[in-house]
């Protein structure tokens, strides 16, 4: 049966953001792993973040280190912290913020380490989508579907977060408890970056055809097509990832890089109709040029 993305996706978003961290540099650990969750849009704008010490015992970290991030995630504008009844840190970001941070962790990826996480997430999301071709209903498919075709006129943020519904759901149609929890893991690392492309109508195009190309072949139970839009909108956008992030270093150079951020955002255009061609863009590349700055 069909089931709701309203709850479902947040609720996933939400649990890959408080998975327990590992030993070593859990203040810089917990920054991360909020900020990809106000990226990804599991927390949006106005919304309460957990309590500090509900942050402390869901990461398994010290109350210390909750409060070290929350100051940096202040400083970059992200939350803001009120005291009193009913007070706590709440999500205070805007298009800009959210850009400008996620900007400065591609700056500082190495391009090994972005075509390597590229790698993964192709991996398992084209596993997930050979499996859901065998397993998905025709109407849950149409419900996908459905959501993904509302999407055209959303503004950049929504349209991001619509998007990676549609990608999660799409997972979650192998039926497969391991793959979709380590999709839902990777695609939260992942999405911030695949952001980054959306100031650009013709990129959110890309993104939209190559889905419809997958939801489509999931439906014909063809797991060699469903497999192949899934490498070609996967390679396709590393491959802009890689220029865009040779353009932010030569911009951070000049000390424009809040410039350069501002003149690509300067429109924020629906995806135009493409002809039904944008999937071919990232047809037959490579997974990025692991090579280092």
């Amino acid at each position: 049966m069909p089931h709701s993305l309203a709850h479902s996706t947040p609720s996933r978003l939400r649990t890959a953001a408080f998975a327990p961290l590992g030993d070593e540099g859990r203040a810089a650990l917990v920054v991360t792993r909020l900020t990809q969750a106000i990226s990804n849009g599991a927390f949006v704008e106005g919304e309460r973040l957990p309590s500090e010490n509900e942050l402390s015992a869901l990461l398994g970290v010290a109350l210390v280190t909750v409060r070290e991030a929350l100051g940096t995630l202040r400083d970059r504008g992200l939350i803001e912290t009120r005291r009193g009844r009913g007070g706590g840190s709440f999500v205070r970001t805007s298009q800009g913020a959210v850009e400008e941070v996620n900007a400065r962790s591609l700056m500082e990826l190495p391009r090994v380490e972005l075509a390597d996480m590229a790698v993964h997430y192709e991996a398992i999301s084209a596993a997930c989508a050979e499996y859901a071709c065998r397993r998905a209903a025709p109407e849950e498919l149409e419900v996908v579907e459905r959501i993904l075709a509302s999407a055209g006129t959303l503004a950049r943020d929504a349209w991001r977060r619509r998007v990676t519904d549609v990608q999660l759901e799409l997972a979650a149609l192998s039926q497969s408890v391991r793959l979709t929890s380590e999709h839902v893991r990777v695609q939260t690392e992942f999405t911030p970056y695949l952001a980054l492309q959306d100031a650009d109508p013709d990129r959110r195009a890309v993104t939209h055809e190559t889905l419809m190309r997958q939801i489509a072949a999931t439906r014909a139970g063809d797991p060699v097509e469903a497999r192949a839009q899934v490498s070609a909108g996967v390679r396709g956008a590393v491959r802009w990832l890689t220029g865009f992030r040779a353009e932010l270093l030569a911009a951070a150079a000049d000390g424009d890089l809040r410039g350069r951020l501002n003149a690509r955002g300067s429109t924020d255009a629906p995806a135009p109709d493409d002809g039904g061609h944008g999937g071919n863009d990232a047809a037959g590349s490579r997974a990025g040029d692991p090579q280092r700055r």
